[in-house]
């Protein structure tokens, strides 16, 4: 396993929160959606007894790295998978993706498996194939819009699992129906299989083009 984690817990009566530090970009969605509950100016900066279970639940599923999770101890709904599997492609970061989602290793093994996480495709985060927001340090780039270079949109519904295998020192290679779209919400691509750059290299993003071959580029 290439990743790390760093976990924190804080219960309430009816649901427990759980918080990934090594997976958490600051994204903000907590903040600005529970503020009573999530406060970094506060200890802890956590504070779930401050919402209903059921609202606290709605706000964590909105953060897109998945560095939130809840658990309802109140036996309440537990987190779905969404009805579809979206890859969005941020401006100069990371790949935000939702869906029934598994991660694996090139022999099959499973290495996670969410409904919500921030991949890294810049190709330096310490904590591959997670988005931990190297790429503001090392000035990555990217619109994310739509190129004319662009893959062909198949009629495919973007439903069930999708795998993200991690290829040895290359690209993500999707197994299953998705839909990619650009930072504006187009579709740019829908189908059941692709590789997607994880290197930062490649010069038809988010697309791999074979440039982690000629820069070396190394992850497990």
């Amino acid at each position: 396993m290439t990743f790390t984690s760093k976990l924190h817990k804080y219960q309430a009566a009816a649901i427990t929160v759980s918080y990934d530090l090594k997976r958490c970009i600051h994204a903000e969605e907590c903040i600005h959606g529970l503020p009573a509950v999530f406060d970094f100016t506060k200890r802890p900066w956590v504070q779930p007894e401050n919402a209903s279970a059921t609202a606290l639940a709605e706000v964590i599923m909105r953060c897109p790295t998945g560095a939130l999770q809840f658990e309802r101890i109140d036996k309440g709904p537990e987190e779905p998978f969404p009805t579809e599997n979206i890859i969005l492609i941020t401006p100069d970061g990371p790949l935000y993706v939702r869906g029934e989602l598994e991660i694996t290793a090139m022999d099959g093994s499973v290495l996670h498996q969410d409904t919500r996480v921030a991949l890294c495709r810049c190709g330096a985060s310490k904590n591959k194939p997670f988005c931990d927001n190297v790429h503001l340090q090392i000035n990555f780039h990217d619109e994310a819009g739509v190129t004319d270079n662009q893959e062909e949109t198949a009629d495919v519904a973007p439903v069930g699992p999708l795998k993200f295998v991690l290829a040895s020192n290359g690209p993500y290679l999707l197994k299953g129906h998705f839909e990619i779209r650009s930072a504006d919400g187009q579709a740019i691509f829908r189908g059941n299989k692709t590789a997607l750059c994880r290197c930062g290299g490649s010069q038809n993003k988010p697309f791999c083009d074979g440039t982690h071959q000629s820069i070396d580029f190394e992850a497990a």
